[in-house]
């Protein structure tokens, strides 16, 4: 895809379900007992994978509007061996969840995935996973897909501590809890998104939180399905919030934003480096805030990003290493080796798009430092079959001087596939 930068950006956008929260609905519908309606559900790749895992599993689920579903669950019982292997394609929020919700089933389950998804690392479910009492074996001796779960029997008043504070390896385990006679804990570094938290809460489970320790109790019987509207993206919406920071003639409105404190480090980050983010109508949809984003040109300085902001914000990391190539002043992103081990190593790819339009960016082990103050020039950026680093070129050239090139631009698809139109719509208001 060819972008030139416009000579304004302006417009509401209604901005996409949240992929995450999408993922999670569906899951936990299927599984529950009971029938849930889902509105503003994420039509894309990575969701879609999850729908036909789950309608291979059992699980009847109609669509009856562009965005909204209908999960008709029977609970536990209406789940079943599956006749082929699963195909999580390149999603690894539906391998990592999918497991630790099978772990406790009495039937053989594999689980695989495209490229991609069958080089990232899978270690970090398989081993708490197994002390719970799953049988379970990946390739690669336990740490690559694919997974093969024969089930087992989950016990009860297990405390698991993970080496890295991640939404998805917190939720397999919390999954796999709920097929325990008793609790399971969960104590992670530092807290991360906490979306299957607040959905098995609000299905029946008893979830206590306190400070990153989250520990769940499942309920007598089945969980209850509930209706669930799916608040819009913050990760899809950062990439617009942060082209419309960097561009010097700005102004637009993102509608209906989820904004979970759990999610929100990247608001806190521009924040922080003088961005102006106006929060509008705030509601709560789902269980969910919520609220309308008005942003609008800003001159930023460097910040270092770091801590506890980190897993609040793993996703967005790229999108503010982008906004600290035009600061004043360095910007460092640190403590975020994650992003190596993510569709791609994001921090090397990262590193590589912003270097080709003309930014100076050091690669850190775990993460960056990027020298402010550029003028950024066209340039060919490669995504590396990676969504993000599609989107992140996007909103580079959107601020940079000449035509810039995005080859792979097509993955976006995995989680935003309206990307392109909605670029055309806003540079050209």
């Amino acid at each position: 895809m060819r972008v030139t930068a416009p000579a304004r950006l302006r417009g509401k956008l209604d901005i996409p379900g949240d992929k995450s929260i999408t993922h999670r609905a569906l899951m936990l519908n299927a599984a529950a007992e009971g029938e849930a309606r889902i509105d503003g559900f994420l039509d894309a790749a990575d969701t879609r994978s999850t729908l036909e895992c789950m309608r291979a599993l059992g699980a009847e689920i109609e669509q009856v509007a562009e965005d909204a579903l209908v999960v008709r669950g029977r609970g536990r019982a209406g789940l079943h061996e599956a006749s082929d292997v699963l195909d999580c394609g390149n999603s690894g929020t539906t391998i990592r969840l999918l497991s630790g919700l099978l772990a406790g089933f009495p039937f053989l389950s594999v689980l695989t995935g495209d490229g991609s998804l069958r080089g990232r690392p899978m270690g970090r479910i398989v081993q708490p996973l197994r002390a719970l009492g799953a049988r379970m074996s990946a390739r690669a001796d336990g740490t690559l897909p694919p997974l093969v779960i024969e089930g087992g029997t989950i016990a009860g008043g297990q405390r698991i501590e993970t080496p890295v504070a991640s939404a998805q390896v917190k939720s397999a385990i919390l999954l796999a809890g709920l097929a325990a006679e008793g609790a399971t804990t969960v104590a992670e570094p530092s807290r991360s998104r906490d979306h299957s938290e607040r959905m098995l809460a609000a299905m029946g489970a008893h979830v206590a939180v306190e400070d990153a320790t989250v520990t769940l109790t499942p309920p007598a019987g089945d969980l209850q399905a509930i209706d669930v509207r799916v608040p819009g993206d913050i990760s899809t919406a950062a990439v617009w919030i942060v082209a419309a920071t960097l561009h010097p003639d700005a102004d637009v409105l993102l509608t209906g934003v989820g904004l979970n404190p759990t999610r929100a480090g990247v608001l806190d980050a521009l924040r922080e480096m003088g961005a102006d983010i106006e929060e509008l109508e705030s509601r709560t949809v789902g269980g969910e805030p919520v609220a309308d984003l008005r942003v609008r040109s800003a001159t930023l300085r460097g910040v270092r990003i770091e801590g506890e902001v980190i897993p609040r914000a793993i996703d967005e990391l790229p999108l503010l290493a982008l906004a600290g190539t035009v600061a004043e002043g360095e910007t460092v992103i640190a403590d975020a080796a994650e992003l190596r081990v993510k569709e791609s190593d994001r921090v090397a790819t990262t590193a590589a798009a912003l270097r080709a339009l003309g930014a100076e960016v050091e690669e850190r082990a775990d993460g960056l430092a990027i020298g402010g103050s550029a003028r950024l020039r066209g340039g060919r950026v490669e995504a590396a079959g990676d969504h993000r680093l599609a989107m992140l070129g996007a909103a580079g050239a959107l601020i940079a001087e000449g035509d810039s090139q995005i080859e792979g631009a097509d993955a976006v698809g995995v989680s935003y596939p309206a990307f392109w139109s909605d670029l055309e719509r806003l540079g050209s208001a």
